[in-house]
């Protein structure tokens, strides 16, 4: 589409480098004296660029026929408000009168000094050249002046800024009285004279807003002149509403080619219809015929214009619009835009943006630039990101449209909404659901943009998304990395492993059979840190467990620090003028980013790594973290290296016999060192769990415990021990160990008593003992001989009898019976010194039996309890590799199946 300037020729003044501004500041004095400029001064090119609307017209039009005796209203009041038009009525009059060849006073209240001259020495002076029977500061008779008036017929009487004229009149005095008493009676004597004439008119302008009545007393003053002439005046407005657009395009250019005009508002109304933008209330066709009045203006420029920003007490409404406008123009003079739109303002612009300042106040210019104009702005910003985009310029468009929508005098609420926004930056050739996308950004962008409700607006109060983007986005990558490493320390604990964060060296980490927890600045760096302790080979390799980070939730967690450090920023800079909520929300803010802290660190650092016999590292990924759980990392680490049998708390015997003892012996500080030393193999939490499992075997026969002493001696075998793991202590094949060693055979008075109680022979019960110790090479003549000694203590006891003997025989009839009234279920008093308890349930209550053993245990020394599990599962699927898992698990309990069946 052709540029708006080819479509719409600019006047030459606006196509000036330099606008000459005062070309919009009319002064009906200026162009009485001659020295005005040509655009009001020369009546040709003044008509030229002046619409005629049909107040203007119509006024013209009494005060011609006036002039010429032919009728009309002898006194006209104008009151419009300020910048409405009254001056511009004044002047087309004067020029009117000259074309009619009518003498013309001109009596301009700012121009005149009171002190000096009366209005009506001033008005003889015009008409006469001379002052002779209107002088002296007492106002004249009526006589006087219609004399006057008659003589100079037709006469035209233009008295502009009256009530400033009276004000200045009022600090005049006049014997008793002042100058302003006599300017009331002048007004009524000079309305009556030109009244009582056929070719006299009076026009009169008073401000309409009581804002511009300067005090109280310009206020009463104000009311008795509108009583004087309200006798008479007629009131007329010069300009109508809709009449504003043909204003403002005959005033700012100088033709209009209507038919590619209407292409290009077309195109702009088919973009609107398609999108679902057109302004509520309005059909496309009305709309078109607005907009076709407006051109190259979009409707909206002229109607914020002129309603939000002309409801400004100070604001010219009709001659503020075109100063502003002309400076767009000028400003947009060589752009290539089609139509102009308010989001096509060039706030850059010194002039353009001083004029906005006079009414949003000198604190908005600071705004300006921060969030719209200057190259750090946001809004520009904000234009490079929407990539594809950016010869649009959206943010800054979207701003600009948001700004000038952000402010009125008074009785609208500021600011647009996203209907305003998107008309206001309106183009046929682009989506408007990118202005959607840019938005959400620039709030949290923007220092000064706000939202409410369906507003977006401008405000002088900062809003805390963007200061804390703003913050965020100066917070150094140092900062982010001393905060991460403090995440760190708060999720690991130190009694698990021994914690080394961030080493920046290997001889940080000791080398030592304490596991230890290292967390890499760079995972690259673990494989080093695996074989080398400074510049020596690390010795005890499988104590290394490595945490290092998953890459993919890196970027997460650096923004959450900044975000969370920025929010910190926000609170303790004392600069920020926040109000009382603001301030709870930046708390609120930094409390809920805190209490996100483990969550964000956990999900970064998630991967395990620990040396395998395989490969170098083997990976393990700890997962998610549970929400809301406050548990530290090294207990998640421990749990999950047990789960994958990485990490052991116990060890069963029969693992040390069949991994270790290959030969008649070997060193238990060399088993501990293996498993510290070799990668991938067994890892224990400590070396306590060795010793407990060493001593188990022992107990149970499966080894000897004994002393390299030249030649390896076995001193324990099928008892309980103490384990030292230090030289010279070995482990002993028990066929090194001597054959039942004293107090290997244990027969207990309570055992025997139960089996009393059973009336069983002495025969079966030395053949069970005898079958029990021959497995530990115990003789059956020792055996025999143990069990008869315990037998006889207990009969002298009294704890059993056999058959009337102290001593068995063991023959075949020969039994073993409970003393009279010891039946089983019988009442006895005394303490308990036995119980024996058999049952069958369900593995569901398997915990409250383990506390029933618990309770037992607390008052007999010896308790055996044993659970019979038979498990049949069905109606799935499993493969080979873990099923033979789950046998290893059961090698590793010690737990002797005695039936596996699979199908």
């Amino acid at each position: 589409m052709k540029p708006f300037v080819s479509i719409a020729e600019p006047h030459e003044d606006i196509m000036r480098e330099r606008i000459p501004l005062d070309v919009f500041a009319a002064n009906l004095w200026s162009v009485h004296m001659g020295d005005a400029p040509a655009e009001y001064g020369d009546p040709e090119v003044f008509f030229r660029k002046t619409y005629m609307t049909r107040g203007l017209r119509n006024i013209m039009d009494i005060v011609g026929d006036r002039l010429e005796g032919k009728g009309g209203d002898p006194v006209i009041q104008l009151q419009t408000p300020f910048g409405g038009g009254k001056t511009h009525t004044l002047i087309s009059l004067y020029h009117r009168a000259g074309e009619i060849g009518a003498r013309t006073v001109v009596l301009a209240g700012d121009a005149l000094d009171a002190g000096e001259t009366t209005l009506w020495a001033e008005m003889e002076r015009q008409l006469r050249g001379e002052v002779r029977e209107l002088s002296g500061m007492t106002a004249p008779g009526m006589d006087k002046i219609k004399r006057l008036l008659e003589e100079n017929q037709p006469v035209l009487i233009l008295i502009d800024e009256l009530l400033q004229y009276t004000v200045k009149a009022s600090g005049v005095t006049v014997g008793e009285s002042t100058l302003a008493g006599q300017l009331l009676a002048f007004m009524q004597e000079l309305s009556q004279a030109a009244s009582a004439l056929e070719r006299v008119a009076l026009v009169v302008t008073l401000p309409s807003s009581s804002l511009e009545h300067y005090d109280e007393a310009a206020e009463k003053m104000f009311h008795q002149l509108t009583k004087i002439l309200g006798r008479t005046e007629k009131i007329f407005t010069p300009v109508e509403d809709d009449e504003i657009y043909s204003v403002i395009r005959t005033r700012l250019f100088r033709r209009i080619d209507e038919s590619a005009a209407g292409e290009v508002i077309e195109a702009f109304i088919e973009k609107a219809e398609s999108e679902g933008i057109l302004p509520e209330g309005i059909d496309a066709a009305e709309y078109r015929e607005v907009f076709r009045k407006s051109y190259p203006f979009q409707p909206e420029v002229i109607d914020v214009l002129y309603e939000r920003w002309g409801s400004f007490p100070e604001f010219q409404r009709t001659r503020g619009v075109l100063r502003l406008l002309a400076m767009v123009v000028n400003q947009l003079r060589s752009s290539n835009i089609p139509v102009i739109r308010l989001s096509d303002f060039p706030l850059e612009s010194g002039n353009l943006k001083r004029e906005f300042l006079r009414f949003t106040g000198s604190n908005f210019e600071s705004i300006i630039a921060s969030d719209i104009t200057s190259p750090d702005a946001g809004a520009r910003i904000i234009d490079d990101k929407l990539k594809g985009y950016e010869p649009y310029r959206i943010g800054t468009r979207i701003a600009t449209s948001i700004f000038l929508y952000s402010f009125s005098g008074g009785g609208t609420r500021n600011g647009a909404t996203i209907r305003d926004i998107k008309m206001a930056c309106l183009e046929p050739e682009i989506p408007m659901s990118i202005i959607d996308e840019a938005l959400n950004s620039m709030i949290e962008r923007l220092f000064y943009i706000h939202r409410q409700v369906d507003l977006y607006y401008f405000s002088g109060e900062a809003n805390l998304n963007s200061i804390v983007l703003r913050k965020k986005e100066n917070i150094k990558d140092e900062e982010v990395r001393e905060e991460e490493r403090r995440l760190l320390g708060e999720i690991t604990g130190k009694k698990i492993f021994s914690v080394y964060i961030w080493p920046s060296s290997t001889s940080d980490v000791p080398d030592d059979m304490k596991l230890k927890l290292v967390i890499p600045g760079n995972a690259e760096e673990c494989s080093t840190f695996l074989e080398y302790k400074g510049e020596n080979p690390r010795v005890y390799r499988n104590t290394m467990i490595f945490l290092v980070e998953d890459d993919a939730h890196r970027h997460q967690l650096v923004d959450h620090i900044k975000t969370r450090l920025a929010w910190m920023a926000v609170e303790s800079d004392r600069q920020l003028s926040l109000t009382d909520e603001q301030k709870r929300e930046v708390k609120d803010k930094i409390k809920a980013l805190t209490e996100e802290n483990r969550e964000k660190i956990r999900n970064l650092y998630r991967i395990v790594l620990v040396p395998s016999s395989r490969s170098g590292l083997e990976r393990l990924d700890l997962g998610m973290p549970t929400y809301g759980a406050d548990i530290k990392v090294d207990y998640e680490i421990k749990s999950k290296l047990m789960e994958e049998d990485k990490l052991l708390e116990s060890m069963e015997p029969v693992i040390i016999e069949r991994r270790y003892l290959e030969g008649d012996y070997i060193e238990t500080e060399r088993i501990l060192k293996s498993l510290y030393t070799t990668p991938g193999a067994m890892r224990i939490t400590s070396p306590e769990v060795l010793a407990e499992a060493i001593r188990r075997g022992v107990k149970r026969g499966l080894f000897g415990l004994g002393v390299l002493d030249g030649e390896p001696q076995c001193t324990h075998l099928g008892e309980d021990c103490t384990v030292s793991l230090k030289p010279p202590e070995i482990i002993v094949n028990p066929e090194l160990c001597e054959r039942c060693p004293p107090d290997t055979i244990e027969v207990d008075v309570s055992e025997l008593e139960k089996l009393a109680r059973e009336e069983r022979t002495t025969r079966e019960i030395l053949e069970e003992y005898t079958e029990k110790y021959r497995e530990k090479g115990c003789e059956p003549e020792k055996v025999e001989e143990k069990l008869r000694e315990t037998i006889a203590e207990g009969v002298r006891a009294g704890r059993f009898r056999v058959d009337g003997r102290e001593v068995p025989e063991f023959t075949p009839d020969e039994k073993l019976q409970p003393l009279e009234g010891d039946e089983e279920g019988s009442d006895r008093e005394g303490p308990i010194r036995e119980i024996e308890l058999e049952f069958s349930t369900s593995l569901d209550n398997m915990f409250d039996i383990i506390k029933i053993k618990k309770a037992i245990s607390e008052d007999f020394i010896k308790l055996d309890a044993v659970a019979e599990i038979r498990i049949v599962a069905s109606d799935g699927e499993m493969n080979e590799e873990k099923y033979g898992k789950i046998l290893e698990t059961f090698e590793q309990l010690g737990i002797q199946l005695k039936k596996s069946i699979r199908r």
